[in-house]
């Protein structure tokens, strides 16, 4: 019972609780993001369907890119599943609570060399998703103002003589062309669109994915900073393997010395 108890201890030891840290960060993000940003994009264009642009051949560039975002955060999704399996794995080979319990550890140029790749790959992926959240955040800059409208008009303060006059036009956000027709929502018209469950699931879907773009962001920082401090142990731990080699090949060279001296002295005598 006590062996396996130390047993237990020593795996739990062994695992690079960073990494997984990181890990679950990045799956939460990712998956809050995809998720959540495939479901808004089928929203918002059901809402341009429907009160913006009613002939298809005003949105079907629109369409056509949506369907590629929808394909492109497929791919996201598994590349970054993959990405963070691979990196708890080098986070698990890595640690130096694992290379405690391999006492014949040795670290090589090639595994050294993979680490660097994995610290400039993650780099230019946290760059990226710098520029995806800044991007997530467009929807919902747009979808807070004709909330914010549709609030001004329904508040008992606002002095309104005509909410006809109040318009939401999206053709000078240039999401649709400027032929689209309607193009714009006024008045009630306005209002009864954000009072639609498209409306209100899209606006809040969109502000998740943005914080999950944001925890992603966070996650790839927080491996940016485990996979170059692994990096730094690497290069330290071969330095260490070097120094010991000289320094063992150093002392059989003098006991080679020492034992040639006693031989020389033993013939001598």
């Amino acid at each position: 019972m006590l062996c396996c108890f130390e047993c237990c201890i020593k795996c739990l030891g062994g695992v690079p609780y960073a990494s997984l840290v990181a890990t679950i960060l990045c799956f939460c993000g990712v998956a809050l993001f995809c998720g959540c940003g495939h479901v808004a994009l089928t929203g918002t264009l059901t809402i341009l369907e429907n009160h913006f642009s009613k002939i298809t051949a005003d949105h079907a560039m629109l369409t056509d890119i949506i369907q590629l975002m929808q394909y492109v955060i497929y791919g996201i999704a598994s590349f970054f599943f993959l990405y963070g399996i691979i990196l708890l794995a080098e986070g698990f080979y890595t640690t130096s609570a694992v290379k405690e319990l391999h006492s014949e550890f040795k670290t090589t140029v090639c595994g050294r060399c993979i680490s660097g790749m994995f610290v400039f790959l993650t780099y230019i992926l946290g760059i990226a998703w710098l520029g995806v959240f800044g991007f997530s955040a467009v929807p919902v800059f747009l979808f807070y103002n004709m909330w914010s409208t549709c609030a001004a008009m329904r508040s008992p303060m606002a002095n309104l003589t005509s909410i006809d006059s109040i318009c939401v036009d999206v053709r000078q956000y240039g999401i649709i062309p400027w032929n689209a027709t309607p193009g714009k929502a006024c008045g009630s018209t306005l209002g009864d669109i954000c009072n639609t469950s498209e409306f209100y699931l899209s606006y809040h879907l969109y502000i998740v994915a943005c914080a999950g773009a944001g925890a992603t962001v966070i996650a790839l920082i927080h491996y940016l900073m485990i996979l170059s401090a692994n990096w730094a142990y690497l290069k330290d731990a071969s330095h260490l393997h070097a120094y010991q080699d000289i320094k063992m090949k150093e002392e059989r060279e003098l006991q080679d010395i020492q034992s040639r001296s006693k031989e020389c002295l033993n013939s001598y005598s």
